[in-house]
């Protein structure tokens, strides 16, 4: 039987590795003279390095749950702890500070500057950081490298496909080294083998350490992930581990090539 003391170190270890701890979460939304409840007492921890998709009908409160986890919107009641900080009682200057040093953001639509290149697309988060011109663009360049587009820094949205331009969107989530990357549907404007080819690429940034957030409605995406959790009227329904989960990599030697 282990000791007060194994108990105690147990226990400082897992909240030193919990990154996101949600406590009886509820949200409500004033639509005229109806009070909606989008989010029903949800609890829930992330630790730092797991990979977390996120699933649910139009309705079922995943969206709204994503936007607190963002510091997009706070919780009517309940607390939302990121990296052991209160976020839920910060005002919105200091959620924008929060969301810019912890947060990389990764959207369906890819939200590049068309008369921007690939490298000060990338850039751009870091133009609100103290950090100088020369080190925003190495951090910038390091990134497009990391999702495989570093003979791309040049072009323009426009001359590159729309895989591309998601690994852009990717890059400039990492560039400011998040704590962790939230993903809304990032697989949802893309074919089948390039959706593929953006989870290999979050699953090596996973393998690396990073902790990822995914939403998405394709049941073959979300099992890329290590772990599940099925949103239904403004709970969490499911919340399991992934078993038997693919490698993209393998997966994409599966699969035709867009010539074919």
């Amino acid at each position: 039987m282990p000791s007060a003391n194994q108990i105690e170190a147990w226990a400082t270890a897992r909240a030193a590795s919990t990154v996101i701890r949600v406590e009886d979460v509820h949200k409500y939304y004033e639509l005229g003279e109806a009070r909606v409840h989008a989010l029903r007492g949800v609890s829930l921890e992330i630790q730092r390095g797991e990979f977390l998709a996120i699933m649910g009908a139009s309705g079922s409160g995943k969206s709204t749950f994503m936007n607190i986890l963002g510091c997009l919107d706070r919780p009517s009641s309940g607390q939302y702890l990121l990296e052991g900080i209160d976020v839920s009682k910060h005002d919105k200057r200091t959620l924008a500070l929060i969301r810019n040093q912890k947060l990389g953001f990764v959207f369906q639509g890819f939200n590049l500057l068309a008369r921007t290149t690939a490298l000060e697309n990338t850039e751009l988060p870091t133009l609100y950081t103290k950090i100088d011109k020369a080190e925003r663009q190495k951090r910038a360049a390091e990134a497009l490298a990391m999702v495989g587009l570093a003979d791309r820094a040049q072009h323009f949205p426009s001359q590159m496909s729309g895989g591309q331009q998601q690994r852009v969107a990717v890059a400039r989530a990492l560039v400011n080294h998040p704590s962790i990357l939230l993903a809304d549907e990032p697989t949802g404007n893309l074919d089948s083998r390039t959706s593929v080819e953006i989870m290999e690429i979050l699953q090596n940034l996973n393998d690396k350490g990073l902790t990822i957030v995914l939403v998405t409605h394709e049941h073959d995406i979300a099992q890329f992930a290590k772990r599940v959790l099925v949103f239904r009227d403004g709970k969490i329904r499911k919340d399991e581990p992934v078993l038997h989960r693919p490698k993209a990599a393998e997966v994409l030697k599966t699969l035709p090539t867009l010539e074919d």
